[in-house]
């Protein structure tokens, strides 16, 4: 048994799968289409946070569970992450950067960039398969 809880884990990685899948009818669409409808702008703001949170929370289990001190923030959460091995550091260096998306969206700092979301919107399709993945691969190596 891992000193994490697994199924803490494997209930996240279901978010960010669902996340994902309902985040799929978003990249089809025009800027023109995504900026008219209210309602997919706001859904697909929340589907991205979410996402982004399940991926820091799933980070900071595997990193302190493994007795390791937690991460000094969330960018570094995917950084500890590469480095401890639970995900390649390559992707962990491109998820990174995801961390400062999700603080945006929770604290709304400055107006939100549509044109940032569009592009979240397909960064997050091509990369957070893969970081179930890898998760999902680093969990199977600790049971």
């Amino acid at each position: 048994m891992s000193p994490f809880d697994t199924d803490i884990i494997r209930a996240k990685i279901a978010i960010i799968q669902d996340n994902l899948k309902a985040l799929e009818p978003i990249k089809e669409m025009s800027r023109d289409e995504y900026l008219r409808d209210l309602y997919k702008r706001k859904a697909t703001e929340r589907l991205l946070q979410e996402l982004i949170e399940a991926a820091i929370d799933i980070n900071t289990q595997m990193v302190v569970g493994s007795e390791y001190a937690p991460p000094d923030d969330y960018y570094q959460s995917f950084i500890r992450a590469g480095e401890l091995g639970f995900l390649s550091p390559s992707l962990a260096e491109k998820l990174a950067p995801s961390a400062g998306l999700r603080t945006r969206l929770v604290h709304e700092n400055d107006r939100i960039d549509h044109s940032i979301i569009l592009k979240a919107v397909s960064m997050a399709e091509e990369y957070y398969p893969r970081y179930v993945e890898e998760i999902s691969a680093a969990l199977s190596r600790k049971d």
